[in-house]
C-alpha cells in the first residue's frame, strides 16, 4: 500500500515531522508489515528531500519498527519469538499498572473505564465489520494506556508506550485475517471491576490471565499466517 500523498508544516524540523509522518503510517497499518519503503518514493510523497526520509527511517530501525533485510528496508513484522517477548513484557509491567491503578485511579479515571468497557460491549454486539474491529483496537488501547495512566507511574506509561508500538504492529499483522483474535468484550470488564472496588489481587490475577489468553491466541494465528505462507510459495 502506498504512502497517502501529504506535505509536511514547516514549522517543525523536516526530519521530526518525517519521522511523525512514516510512525503513524506504519503504526495504522497504511504501511503494511513487510512492505519495502524507498527512499526516492517516500520522499517524493512527503514532499520533502531525501535526507529527512534517511533520518527517520533511521529512528524508526532504531525503535525497531523498520527492519533492514539485506539492505533492503521494511516495515518491520512479528516473529512468534516476538509476540512472544512483548507479551511477557506487557503481563510483567501490566500486572504492577493494575496493582498501582487500585490504589491511585481517581474517581474520572474510573468512570473513563467504565465508559470503555461499555463501548466495548456495545461494539461487539453491532454487525461486526472491519470498522468495528478497528475501533475495539482503539479502545483497547486506550484501556490499558488509562490503567497505566492510572497508576501515577509517568516511568511505567512510557515504557508500555514502546511496548504498545510493537504491539500495534503485531495486531495489524493478526488481525488482518483474523479479526476476533484479540477477545476484549468480557475480560475488559473482568480487569476493570477489581480496580474500581481496589481489589488488587483480583486485578493482578485478571490481567494477567488476559494477557496470557491473548498470548495464546496470537501466537496460534502467527503460525497459521506463517503456514499459509510456506504453503503459497
Amino acid at each position: 500500500m502506498p504512502l497517502s500523498p501529504r506535505s509536511l508544516k514547516r514549522n517543525q524540523s523536516l526530519q521530526e515531522q518525517a519521522y511523525q509522518a512514516l510512525k503513524t503510517a506504519i503504526l495504522s497499518g497504511e504501511l503494511a508489515p513487510g512492505q519495502r519503503l524507498v527512499e526516492v518514493q517516500l520522499a517524493k510523497q512527503l514532499q520533502v528531500s531525501r535526507t529527512p526520509i534517511r533520518e527517520a527511517m533511521q529512528l524508526l530501525e532504531h525503535e525497531n519498527l523498520i527492519a533492514n533485510d539485506n539492505d533492503t528496508l521494511r516495515v518491520a513484522t512479528i516473529s512468534v519469538t516476538d509476540a512472544a517477548q512483548l507479551y511477557d513484557c506487557r503481563i510483567a509491567l501490566e500486572q504492577l499498572s493494575v496493582a498501582e491503578a487500585c490504589q491511585n485511579a481517581t474517581k474520572s479515571q474510573l468512570k473513563e473505564l467504565e465508559q470503555m468497557v461499555q463501548q466495548a460491549e456495545k461494539l461487539v454486539e453491532s454487525k461486526p465489520t472491519q470498522l468495528t474491529s478497528f475501533r475495539l483496537l482503539d479502545l483497547d488501547y486506550r484501556f490499558h494506556r488509562l490503567i497505566a495512566k492510572s497508576s501515577g507511574n509517568p516511568w511505567l506509561v512510557s515504557l508500555l508506550d514502546r511496548v504498545f508500538d510493537k504491539m500495534q504492529l503485531l495486531r495489524i499483522q493478526t488481525t488482518k485475517n483474523n479479526p476476533e483474535v484479540l477477545e476484549i468484550r468480557t475480560e475488559h470488564r473482568e480487569i476493570y471491576e477489581p480496580v474500581r472496588d481496589r481489589n488488587v489481587q483480583a486485578a493482578v490475577t485478571a490481567v494477567r490471565e488476559h494477557l496470557t489468553a491473548s498470548k495464546e491466541r496470537v501466537i496460534k494465528e502467527i503460525e497459521q499466517l506463517q503456514q499459509d505462507n510456506q504453503t503459497a510459495q
